[in-house]
């Protein structure tokens, strides 16, 4: 059984997905939302974190909650979600196109980290990934097929995460991130729906399982005006 600030957060989530609390609207009060709710104020900021952290609303000290464009994907920088993960929580239409799944030579200034011979070939994955029927991400991905074999085009198509951890049983752990804009290319103009945007927010990342291995390269290419980044951090003083 979900518990009650779980139950608060999808009915405010929902809310918010159908505009019932529209972007740059203040939520209810914490106060009045006990009384909606009939549940405890730990249970209400537990609920009001929650959507804070993945990207649905900016707490205002003094002023209250105001909802965010949720026009624009919430994605998390400290985590490692897929793109079909954080796709489910939004009621818009998702879609994954496989542009190409090949095996190319490592290319060593990308791959240096990896204690592997230069002769190795990867597998080299470009997909475009939809929402609503337009093409906002293109993703480029290298994967050591050692590591994990026999990807095929139904897998890129579906969740190579979920092939990952499901069928091969293994733990994907950590990331190391780099997140820079930069001027669209060509190859971004051929493949998405940039819509006159000019820059693009590009996401790299070297991805770890348990064991400490690497087994992977990601370049996510953004379109600007979809997506806001959100993280949570903790203030330590030094």
């Amino acid at each position: 059984m979900d518990k009650k600030y779980s139950i608060l957060y999808k009915d405010l989530l929902d809310k918010i997905n159908k505009q019932f609390y529209k972007a740059g609207e203040l939520l209810p009060s914490e106060n009045e939302l006990m009384k909606i709710y009939g549940v405890s104020r730990h249970t209400v900021r537990k609920s009001l974190d929650m959507l804070t952290q993945d990207g649905y609303i900016q707490k205002n000290k003094g002023k209250g909650s105001f909802v965010l464009d949720i026009n624009k994907f919430a994605f998390p920088v400290s985590g490692l979600t897929s793109f079909k993960e954080v796709a489910k929580k939004l009621n818009q239409d998702f879609k994954t196109n496989v542009e190409e799944l090949s095996y190319v030579p490592i290319e060593m200034t990308i791959f240096k980290k990896f204690d592997i011979n230069t002769d190795t070939e990867v597998y080299k994955i470009l997909r475009t990934r939809e929402l609503d029927g337009s093409k906002i991400i293109l993703d480029k991905d290298y994967i050591l097929p050692n590591i994990v074999p026999n990807i095929t085009k139904d897998i890129c198509e579906n969740s190579i995460y979920e092939y990952i951890e499901e069928k091969l049983k293994l733990k994907i752990s950590y990331a190391e991130k780099e997140i820079t804009v930069q001027k669209c290319t060509d190859e971004d103009r051929k493949y998405l729906d940039i819509e006159g945007y000019d820059t693009i927010v590009v996401v790299k990342s070297f991805v770890y399982l348990e064991d400490t291995r690497i087994f992977q390269y990601t370049e996510s290419r953004h379109r600007i005006d979809k997506f806001v980044f959100v993280d949570f951090a903790r203030r330590i003083k030094t």
